[in-house]
Order: C-alpha cells, then structure tokens, then sequence
C-alpha cells in the first residue's frame, strides 16, 4: 500500500525528504491500510516543538461507528527532535519554503508519511516543464512513427 500525492512534483521542487510517522486512531488507521487516505491539498504546519498534518483526508472505516468524525482533523506527526528544529531554521530562514507530504506508506506494520522540505515552483516554471513534456512525447512518437514506416 502506498498512496501518492500526485500534485507534489508539478508544485513544488524537492530540496529534503523525512521519513515521519503519524499518530492515528485505530480506524483511521484500518482506513490508511485500505489505501483511503487523500494528500492533495494538505501541508505539514509546525506548531511549538510539534509538526502536524493539516488538510489531510482519511475517509471513515465502513465498520466504524460515523459519529462526531472528522475526516479533515490535525494529525500529530512523529519526527526527531533533530529533524524539527533542522525544518524550523530553514523554514525562517528560506523564502518560499514548506513542507508537504510526498507519499503515505505501510512500514512494518506502521503507518509513515514521506514529507520533503520544498520550494514551490511558480506558474511560468510549471508552464515551462509542461511545455517540455509535450515537445518529447511528440518528437517520442515521431520516431515510433518513423520507424514503422
């Protein structure tokens, strides 16, 4: 099991990954083993000495009972003491800088979350890279073109 944020790589550029785990409720954690979770949209907040996952949604477990459920809650992270205080000196001192999950896996039986720290791209280097994209899947299929005739 392993769900992808797949908006990550056309919004953002890589500079750190972290490995951290995520304190869930037993059927949340049910849910995320099913593969029900969403990371669109979500974004990792450090708040004190603590980072959290924000925005993120895990749809209710079928067998769990629905009352007072949030699929959207602030879920605590488990990094090192080192890690935090690494991310928080370059979240001050970098400008456009964040931290937003990559990936939600299965570990040994616990639940991870890959997180980078990331600078986000702007519309004219999204643009630029999509752009890029196109001309090699047509000069790509040119060649296959060619080759078969």
């Amino acid at each position: 099991m392993k769900i992808i944020n797949r908006r990550f790589n056309r919004d953002y550029e890589i500079i750190e990954k972290y490995e951290a785990g995520i304190v869930l409720t037993g059927p949340e954690t049910k849910s995320v083993k099913a593969g029900h979770i969403r990371l669109e949209d979500s974004f990792i907040k450090i708040i004190g000495n603590e980072a959290y996952l924000v925005n993120a949604e895990v749809q209710i477990y079928q067998f769990a009972k629905p009352q007072g459920y949030d699929a959207r809650r602030t879920r605590k992270l488990l990094l090192h003491k080192k890690e935090l205080i690494r991310l928080k000196t370059k979240l001050a001192s970098g400008s456009r800088l964040t931290i937003a999950p990559i990936s939600c896996y299965n570990k040994h039986g616990l639940i991870k979350l890959e997180i980078a720290l990331a600078k986000a791209k702007k519309e004219r280097e999204k643009r630029k890279m999509e752009k890029e994209r196109d001309l090699k899947r047509e000069e790509e299929r040119r060649i296959k073109e060619y080759i078969r005739s």
